[in-house]
């Protein structure tokens, strides 16, 4: 387990949102990328975690493959980056680094409309 500073964290939130492939981030639009400590309770309750589960991020929104004419008038999507739970896998910063640049991509991949099924078969490429 690593402990960083909240900072130097936010920096590298922010470092792997622009490493997003062009391709993929010219189309993202109207989505808010926050850093928060942990998932809170409402949020662990919609998903059914149990006290030894955790994320390590949280894509919340209605994805583009389901968004109709309404979504300008929409509130934005959002994107929730979990520190601890990230600190708690990593053994260094370059650790760190990694998970947060796979989370983001994980819940970008959601926010384009596919489930976790699509995600891994995708990576696993």
């Amino acid at each position: 387990m690593i402990h960083i500073e909240d900072e130097v964290f936010e920096k590298i939130v922010a470092d792997g949102i622009d490493a997003i492939p062009e391709k993929y981030g010219q189309h993202i639009d109207n989505v808010a990328f926050v850093v928060e400590d942990q998932p809170s309770e409402q949020q662990r309750k919609k998903l059914g975690l149990r006290c030894h589960e955790t994320l390590f991020g949280l894509y919340e929104g209605v994805p583009l493959t389901r968004k109709g004419g309404n979504y300008p008038y929409m509130l934005p999507d959002k994107i929730t980056i979990f520190k601890k739970p990230i600190e708690a896998v990593s053994q260094t910063l370059e650790d760190v680094r990694q998970q947060v640049r796979k989370t983001i991509w994980h819940e970008v991949a959601h926010y384009f409309g596919l489930d976790h099924d699509q995600i891994h078969a995708l990576e696993s490429k």
